[in-house]
């Protein structure tokens, strides 16, 4: 049996087996991976892409992580703090509007106690009934990301970045460990969150092994989730001068993980998107199934600033569903305004 029929059985793979299936474009084309791992969601969610309502709260962040523009001490970045009274009037406008997903996200901003955050998750789980609630809040202790979870929160996004502990030190800071990244991913995976998990793809000193290395944690992991994009610089961060991560190999690992975790959910990101102007479509066409356009407030859009030219028009701008579902439609997937849970 070979590597990709043994992939597709549910078998976990070598190191050295998944080397060769992200570098051997010869004897593994990415238009075949592609293929395949459209065939295999197609036969799970069919041709719909999932709409979440993405609400960026928050600018502040206590980490600071070398390749992020909101990083703490970026003193250029352009701070604010949403209300939780604006958050959830932003969640009631999004409902009208027909999301049912709400990604409540920000820095790890440590003005959002446990005493703020579960009254205003109820809050929206009352004021939009059957809509999910999605938290992207990075690392909190096992208490609290257990009273969230009993306020009502449905899923939690939390990156890994990298799952090599070298490599992830040459991105962070020494008050930050993959240890306790990880610790945190298998708090939430127990605690019953849909639970997300993803890395950069072309980040400064990544290299195949990197990326073999998130293979193999993906497999372990098994997260509902997993968001991956190009790395893109911030001009005010120590790596402003590393190129772009490639449009090309995200897609790759994209199909890769789509055959490794058949059920996932799998966005087309804003950084794929940023990188390249049919970065949605191409991510689809890749194994993707979900997009994240923004509801933000208008006037705080522009200050979560992540990377260099983020993108915030189009297909990114939640506020017109109908530039979403046209280009969606034309490229023939169906843009779903659903739940679209793990199935």
């Amino acid at each position: 049996m070979g590597v990709i029929e043994r992939l597709a059985a549910g078998e976990r793979l070598s190191l050295g087996e998944w080397r060769s299936l992200i570098a051997d474009e010869e004897t593994y084309p990415s238009s075949r991976l592609g293929e395949l791992a459209v065939s295999v969601r197609d036969s799970i969610y069919g041709r719909r892409v999932f709409i979440r309502g993405l609400v960026e709260f928050t600018s502040y962040c206590r980490n600071d992580c070398y390749y992020c523009g909101i990083r703490r001490s970026n003193g250029k970045a352009a701070r604010y703090r949403m209300t939780p009274e604006s958050i959830l009037e932003t969640c009631v406008r999004g409902y009208a509007c027909g999301f049912r997903t709400f990604v409540l996200q920000g820095g790890e901003d440590l003005f959002w106690s446990d005493d703020i955050l579960v009254p205003l998750i109820r809050n929206i789980k009352e004021s939009c009934p059957g809509a999910a609630v999605t938290l992207s809040l990075g690392e909190r202790s096992d208490e609290s990301y257990g009273r969230l979870r009993d306020a009502g929160a449905d899923r939690y996004l939390l990156r890994h970045e990298t799952a090599d502990s070298a490599h992830y030190g040459r991105l962070h800071p020494s008050s930050m460990s993959l240890d306790g990244r990880k610790r945190c991913l298998w708090t939430l995976k127990r605690l019953g969150y849909q639970t997300g998990a993803g890395m950069m793809i072309g980040s400064p000193y990544s290299s195949v092994d990197t990326l073999a290395a998130d293979m193999a944690f993906l497999q372990e992991l098994s997260p509902e989730m997993v968001g991956m994009g190009p790395f893109i610089p911030h001009h005010d961060t120590p790596f402003r001068n590393e190129k772009r991560g490639s449009v090309a190999l995200t897609l790759r690992m994209i199909s890769l993980v789509r055959l490794a975790l058949p059920h996932a959910l799998i966005p087309a990101t804003t950084a794929l998107a940023t990188a390249s102007d049919d970065g949605h479509i191409q991510g689809f066409n890749a194994g993707a199934n979900v997009v994240m356009p923004n509801i933000t407030p208008q006037q705080e859009r522009e200050k979560y600033s992540l990377y260099d030219g983020k993108k915030i028009s189009g297909e990114e701008d939640g506020s017109d569903l109908s530039v979403i579902f046209d280009s969606f439609r034309k490229a023939g997937y169906e843009a779903s305004m659903e739940r679209g849970d793990y199935l």
